[in-house]
């Protein structure tokens, strides 16, 4: 038997907190390793506990999961699943622009969350049903608006790193030119775009198809 997934669970309100650990340490595959209150502490945590999965919240005090989910891409190969009651735009882009690799609304029924756990560890995208539906409507905005856009090869790399989460540095890293280069790819991709910064830029791109489904499991 394999061993269970080991997860980290990130959430402001203490009671809702601790049902959910309940809930997932009712599961045999599942172990919850650690639990945070706010996004500076999970960074923390999952840099001390390497987790499988990390279920977190979008907005904490000392700073929101965004920002933590950056962070803990930056150093760890976890998988983050957002549980939330947010379906504001700019937060669902900004989660999945960072790198999450699901978003999930707090209505969610208990064994369905615990599916999209597992396929989130599997390497898989998991979006809530509600979400499905504003993504795909963005989708076909974006298609309706933006059909004659064209990103070069180069291009199209630099946007599937920024995707992924990395910053100008790394991408130059894995793509071997200057930071300064990226820069400028960025600065074009965003005019050709017509958006105003990378987490746009990446749900546009995404919404026309220049980003494969698999980017934010790189």
């Amino acid at each position: 038997m394999s061993e269970p997934l080991k997860l980290v669970v990130v959430e402001d309100h203490a009671l809702f907190r601790r049902g959910l650990i309940g809930l997932l340490n009712d599961q045999s595959d599942f172990r919850v390793v650690g639990e945070a209150g706010n996004g500076p502490d999970s960074i923390d945590l999952c840099r001390q506990q390497q987790p499988d999965v990390v279920v977190m919240d979008v907005h904490m005090p000392g700073g929101n999961g965004i920002e933590a989910i950056q962070a803990i891409k930056q150093e760890l190969q976890t998988r983050i699943l957002m549980l939330t009651i947010s379906t504001k735009d700019e937060d669902l882009i900004g989660a999945l622009a960072a790198g999450a690799d699901g978003y999930l609304l707090k209505n969610t029924e208990p064994a369905e969350l615990c599916e999209a756990i597992r396929h989130a560890a599997a390497g898989h995208g998991v979006l809530s049903p509600e979400i499905t539906l504003k993504v795909m409507q963005a989708a076909g905005s974006s298609r309706a608006q933006k059909t004659d856009v064209k990103l070069s090869p180069r291009e199209r790399e630099v946007v599937v790193y920024l995707a992924r989460g990395l910053t100008a540095m790394e991408i130059a890293d894995a793509l071997f030119i200057s930071k300064n280069t990226v820069k400028t790819h960025i600065r074009r991709i965003l005019k050709k775009l017509n958006v105003s910064n990378r987490a746009e830029a990446v749900a546009h791109a995404s919404a026309l198809g220049l980003i494969p489904l698999e980017t934010n499991n790189g």
